[in-house]
């Protein structure tokens, strides 16, 4: 029988919720805010043990609102993936291989798309 407490949730999944609600926010928001927008009954403490690891890693600032902070966020989700693909090329020392590896894996789809962004043109 497995219990509510032992069932983890998939790396990120929470880290990914809490950026979703502060990209549909139109201002800044608290731990309290972020938590009621979850509506998952998660704990103040938790919501503010993510937001506090997201503004570590840079993609959340805060601004002091009253006796705590108030946290938005630093990209888009579009910039957000393009800055942890850049984390992830830097982590191998072999740059082409990766490179490389990751082009032919493409879809034609998008291999068109790459070839649209690196040709030199009217953009």
């Amino acid at each position: 029988m497995t219990d509510a407490k032992d069932e983890r949730r998939p790396a990120g999944e929470l880290e990914a919720s809490v950026m979703a609600v502060l990209w549909a926010a139109e201002a800044p928001r608290t731990a309290g805010q972020v938590q009621l927008a979850l509506g998952a009954g998660l704990a103040r403490t938790t919501v503010t043990t993510i937001l506090t690891r997201l503004h570590d890693k840079g993609v959340v600032e805060r601004r002091r609102q009253g006796r705590g902070y108030a946290y938005y966020p630093v990209q888009d989700a579009p910039g957000l993936t393009a800055r942890r693909m850049h984390t992830e090329l830097a982590r191998d020392t072999d740059r082409e291989r990766v490179l490389a590896r990751f082009v032919a894996q493409l879809s034609p789809d998008d291999e068109r798309i790459l070839r649209d962004l690196l040709e030199p043109g009217d953009r």
